[in-house]
């Protein structure tokens, strides 16, 4: 075999399959009017955070994450936003890895919307028929589901997942041997899997900025500035090395995310936007994996290392983020009391894929007063609240509706005694938008599943 042709193969070809703009493209995909239209996911209320965003969106820079506030600003008036619709996301999740499934038996899911492979197939292919088989996935997804996936390969999961970066949005990208010290050596340091934000600045500190420098290091100073089997482990991967098989995942018990902070936290008044931020984190996750949570556990480490945890039990598993956060909230505790803390972090537990959203959720969403300070008491000012009319409550935008006429359709639009209704499903295209009384009886709630119809 001439030598160019053994830089083109590899003994293992691993793949990243991820799904483009998932939940927005799901959206799109069941309400056609959406399509080539700058579409935000997620909740609509004063702390509401975008858990998906149209590539339309993306261009103006709204992001997953970005409070809902903020993005909308970013993308002016021809924002859509609808509310997030977790069983319709598990469905065609389950669509898409049954496609993959098809061809690659075991697929390591990390989310609704991204796996890895390892075809055995492909066992020292060379990179042209890796890419074939790239494309022949994609299609075979867009064949049965109607939505796009980006496809990386590499020799491992490193590799792979960097290179399905690259190749977004509808791309495939294959990241032969022969290339990826070259491409690995030029990506930022915070690139490398489990570099966070913390081990970048202390690497940053000594001038080590790409993953090329960071390789570059001997691995004994590696380890002496990242931590034992960490260090190590991070500084095999900057080399290219990794060997880490694909297998398929357990269910996880516990969704969580934390941050250490440089400096160390030592309000309450800091504590606060330390944990709504992590809950948010945690919160994108929870989104990613489907399943409702019932009980939010707060993490702290004090600056003396040791590790203080409470947890707060919901009476009901949900996914809404006010109602989450303000259980984390309920376990703050003040370092004025506790010490000094460096770590925040934030879990959900109990998971579950049934829901059942509370009956008097302002109960749940209100911080317990053996939790508050006058700070944060009046951070938010009560206002008095309108008595609601009953058609206020009945509709709101993004709803699935039926009508026994026109069928299936959405809220685009409610108030002043009317909603407005788009008619339509994954197989109608753009549908008629038609204008009812708000106290209409032939227009009911539905299903949601019924815009995959």
């Amino acid at each position: 075999m001439e030598k160019a042709a053994v830089g083109r193969t590899s003994r293992r070809w691993v793949l990243h399959i991820d799904m483009d703009a998932f939940f927005a493209s799901v959206e799109q995909l069941t309400r056609p009017t959406l399509r080539g239209r700058p579409v935000l996911v997620g909740g609509t209320g004063g702390r509401g955070v975008v858990a998906g965003a149209s590539y339309e969106a993306r261009v103006f820079g709204a992001r997953s994450a970005m409070p809902m506030h903020q993005a909308k600003r970013l993308v002016g008036v021809t924002a859509v936003v609808v509310p997030p619709r977790g069983a319709v996301y598990g469905v065609v999740s389950g669509r898409v890895f049954e496609a993959l499934r098809s061809r690659i038996p075991v697929l390591e899911t990390l989310s609704f919307d991204e796996a890895f492979g390892e075809p055995e197939e492909l066992a020292g292919a060379d990179a042209d028929r890796v890419y074939e088989f790239c494309a022949e996935l994609r299609a075979l997804v867009r064949e049965r589901t109607g939505l796009v996936a980006s496809v990386g390969a590499g020799s491992g999961k490193q590799l792979a997942k960097i290179a399905s970066g690259l190749a977004k949005p509808d791309g495939i990208r294959v990241v032969a041997p022969d290339e990826q010290q070259a491409l690995l050596a030029g990506l930022p340091v915070r690139k490398l899997w489990g570099i966070g934000p913390v081990a970048e600045g202390r690497l940053r500190s000594l001038g080590i900025e790409t993953v090329g420098a960071f390789a570059a290091l001997p691995e004994s100073e590696a380890v002496s500035l990242l931590g034992g089997s960490v260090g190590a482990a991070l500084h095999r991967l900057a080399r290219g090395i990794d060997d880490r098989p694909v297998a398929e995942r357990a269910e996880a018990k516990q969704i969580s995310a934390e941050n250490t902070y440089e400096t160390d936290i030592v309000t309450l008044a800091q504590l606060r936007p330390a944990i709504e931020t992590m809950a948010a984190a945690a919160h994108a996750r929870l989104g990613k994996d489907g399943r409702a949570a019932r009980t939010v556990v707060l993490k702290l480490k004090k600056s003396d290392m040791s590790v203080v945890t409470r947890s707060f039990t919901l009476p009901y598993a949900t996914t809404d983020l006010v109602t989450l956060t303000t259980a984390a909230q309920r376990s703050a505790i003040d370092p004025a009391e506790l010490g000094p803390i460096r770590l925040v972090g934030v879990g959900f537990g109990g998971l579950s894929t049934v829901r059942q959203e509370s009956l008097f959720p302002e109960l749940d969403q209100s911080p317990a007063d053996d939790t508050l300070d006058p700070e944060w008491e009046s951070s938010e000012p009560a206002a008095p609240a309108a008595e609601p009319s009953p058609s206020a409550s009945l509709w709101y935008p993004g709803m699935d509706v039926a009508h026994p006429d026109y069928g299936h359709g959405w809220v685009q639009g409610a108030g002043h005694g009317v909603v407005t209704v788009r008619f339509e499903t994954s197989s109608t295209g753009p549908g008629p938008a038609r204008t009812f009384s708000a106290d209409d009886i032939s227009l009911s709630r539905a299903d949601p599943l019924g815009s995959l119809d």
